[in-house]
């Protein structure tokens, strides 16, 4: 399969899984259209173009032609420098790598990531909070990122991939979303009452038992396993945490639960200032979760890859 082909699945598929649903996920591209027709020639000639087609702008192709066959990947959760070195060791060993795969956004996939935070916005309006309400808050945590983005070299990783010739790409919310959607299909129709019955549905999936094995099991952030569950609001896409501004919004349109990846201790504590229930899944887990089910579509459509395995990723088929 093509690279290019490999990317389009991920969109594909990253849409088909988005949690604000089709109509806001073609609502936004069609805004992003009305925008860039506004723009003066000028403008145009420096506008992101693949933004109009693909909505995360996290999940990109950072280094490598279009058209490169691609059988064998090397995939990590985290991909830097050192990884790149380690490929480039691998190759020269006779080990076959014909792309790098990163789940956190690098390079420009990086510069820009703060634009998929605004995903929140429909997502926070979905859970019963006004989307006036969420537009505003939602603003206000896309100013802090892009703020500390500003003053990162984001482009060391790219030169990594450049100067070694080992194409790269990203993923992260277009596999955000697929461990989002399952999640909160699979609470759905489980219908906890406790919060012990989230965790143990956890521990069903080889993710989270590996993750046990090695030290970072699921566990009940705020509240008890006796704790009662409410409404489940699985929390796990757009970019980055929530704002925790949403908490007491959350809390007042119902929600009594909120599974996540991983929560700050700042919310925490405002989390348990509103009551709520927190439930965290646990970060590398759930990313490994993401990226093996989108991996699952890929290669029904692709046929079967060569995986190396890196820097906490581990492929599970399902």
């Amino acid at each position: 399969m093509k690279l290019k082909d490999i990317q389009d699945i991920f969109v594909k598929e990253g849409i088909n899984e988005d949690p604000r649903g089709l109509k806001a996920v073609e609502a936004d591209l069609l805004k992003r259209k009305e925008d860039y027709d506004a723009l003066s020639s000028k403008k145009k000639e420096v506008y992101d173009i693949e933004s109009l087609a693909n909505p995360y702008y996290d999940s990109r192709i950072i280094y490598g032609g279009s058209d490169l066959e691609v059988k064998t990947v090397m995939v990590g959760i985290d991909i830097e420098t050192q990884e790149f070195l380690l490929a480039n060791n691998l190759i020269n060993s006779g080990e076959k790598i014909d792309l790098v795969i990163g789940h956190h956004p690098e390079g420009y996939a990086y510069s820009t990531f703060h634009s998929v935070i605004g995903m929140q916005t429909d997502i926070l309006n979905k859970q019963g909070i006004p989307v006036n309400i969420t537009e505003k808050i939602v603003s206000e945590r896309i100013r802090e990122v892009q703020k500390s983005v500003l003053s990162q070299n984001n482009e060391r990783i790219y030169d990594a991939a450049k100067l070694l010739n080992i194409p790269f790409m990203t993923a992260h919310s277009v596999a955000d979303n697929h461990v989002a959607s399952f999640l909160q299909r699979e609470i759905n129709a489980l219908n906890p009452v406790y919060l012990k019955e989230i965790v143990e549905l956890f521990n069903k999936y080889p993710e989270y038992q590996h993750a046990t094995k090695i030290g970072h099991a699921p566990f009940i952030l705020c509240g008890n396993e006796s704790s009662r569950c409410g409404k489940v609001f699985v929390d796990m896409t757009g970019g980055t945490e929530g704002p925790i501004e949403s908490f007491e919004k959350l809390a007042a349109a119902g929600v009594g639960t909120i599974v996540g990846m991983h929560l700050s201790s700042k919310a925490a504590k405002e989390a348990e200032k509103c009551h709520l229930n927190v439930v965290l899944a646990g970060h590398i887990s759930s990313d490994n979760l993401g990226l093996n089910l989108m991996f699952d579509k890929l290669e029904s459509k692709a046929g079967k890859l060569e995986f190396i395995e890196c820097s906490g990723f581990r492929r599970f088929r399902r």
